[in-house]
Parts: structure tokens; C-alpha cells; sequence
């Protein structure tokens, strides 16, 4: 019971997410487009892949007791 109600309202959501396309600022786009292509811009999954010094350390170590 009560099903309905959220049901009405998923379905509500999911048509203004289909039918509704809002204005796109397409001079923002182009001048975010080109300061990444300059090499100004980093792709934000790929910033810091190659920094880890020490590759077998983790955070747990430093909490874990020594089994000394």
C-alpha cells in the first residue's frame, strides 16, 4: 500500500529528465573544451594516478599493530 504515490512521482521525475532540455551556455562549453585541449586542464579521474610514492603502503598501516 502506498506504492502508487511514489510511483506517480518516479514517473513524474523520469519525464521531465526525458522531455525537459535546458538551455545549454555553449561559449562555456567551447572555452572549457579548449583550455583542456591547451594542456591547462586535467581530467579529473586521472590527477594524482601517478604520485604514490610508496605503492605497497596504505592507510591501514599506520593503524594496524605491529606483529612484531
Amino acid at each position: 500500500m502506498g506504492r502508487g504515490r511514489a510511483k506517480a512521482k518516479q514517473t513524474k521525475v523520469a519525464r521531465r529528465l526525458k522531455y525537459y532540455s535546458p538551455d545549454t551556455d555553449l561559449t562555456a562549453l567551447e572555452r572549457e573544451l579548449r583550455s583542456e585541449s591547451n594542456g591547462h586542464g586535467a581530467a579529473p579521474d586521472t590527477v594524482g594516478v601517478d604520485d604514490a610514492e610508496d605503492v605497497g603502503d596504505d592507510d591501514y598501516d599506520t593503524w594496524a599493530p605491529d606483529e612484531r
